[in-house]
């Protein structure tokens, strides 16, 4: 079973963009190869608390689906993911934004579960938690297994060049399920100057706005 740090209650009826799922390492705050394991490791990537403050004042809500294998591989436990995640909702919020919920994969990559990306448990656990059908929410992450897991949701996603994204990039982004190409934005907060303008620029391969 995937895990939630949940702040949220009922559902807000909005615009007809309701959710937000954000990957968290690499897209709200930079990434490691040795895994984000402690709160002094979280470091926002600069702009991103921004936009989830704009999100917030835009009546949007924000989850984040993040894979947390550190804890299954015995990198760090549990009290310390929810420590890491208490230093990121203190920032969001002392930006002006808030995160409605964090939904988190603890396990082993070795694991079957139905819960880490690419499999699309987190996407579909954010939807449910809100009621939010899958054409009003829109995924926003940095690797192909965002993309793919939103896909397998039948989420729309966005790709940002921050984290692992400018390497994806580079090799080449899978168009959405539809058929059209994915947005590739230069971070998360073009991403969502964009979507809150109703902006498709960067729909393209090789471009980012």
């Amino acid at each position: 079973m995937p895990g939630t740090h949940d702040k949220a209650g009922g559902t807000r009826h909005g615009p007809r963009l309701r959710l937000v799922i954000l990957d968290r390492d690499g897209v709200i705050n930079h990434d490691s190869p040795d895994y984000i394991k402690s709160p002094d490791e979280w470091l926002p990537i600069p702009g991103s608390l921004d936009a989830i403050a704009r999100l917030r004042h835009a009546g949007v809500r924000v989850t984040v689906a993040s894979n947390q294998a550190g804890v299954g591989r015995g990198l760090f436990d549990a009290p310390t993911l929810m420590a890491i995640h208490a230093r990121m909702n203190d920032a969001v919020e002392r930006a002006g934004g808030a995160l409605d919920a964090i939904f988190f994969c603890p396990h082993h990559p070795d694991q079957a579960c139905a819960c880490r990306k690419p499999a699309p448990g987190l996407v579909r656990a954010a939807l449910d938690r809100f009621d939010v059908a899958p054409e009003e929410a829109v995924a926003i992450g940095d690797s192909l297994r965002d993309l793919q897991a939103a896909a397998a949701a039948g989420v729309p996603a966005r790709l940002v060049l921050t984290g692992n994204g400018a390497a994806l990039a580079a090799s080449g982004v899978p168009p959405q399920p539809s058929g059209a190409p994915t947005p590739v934005h230069a971070d998360l907060a073009a991403a969502v100057a964009a979507l809150l303008s109703g902006a498709t620029a960067g729909a393209m391969t090789g471009a980012a706005t």
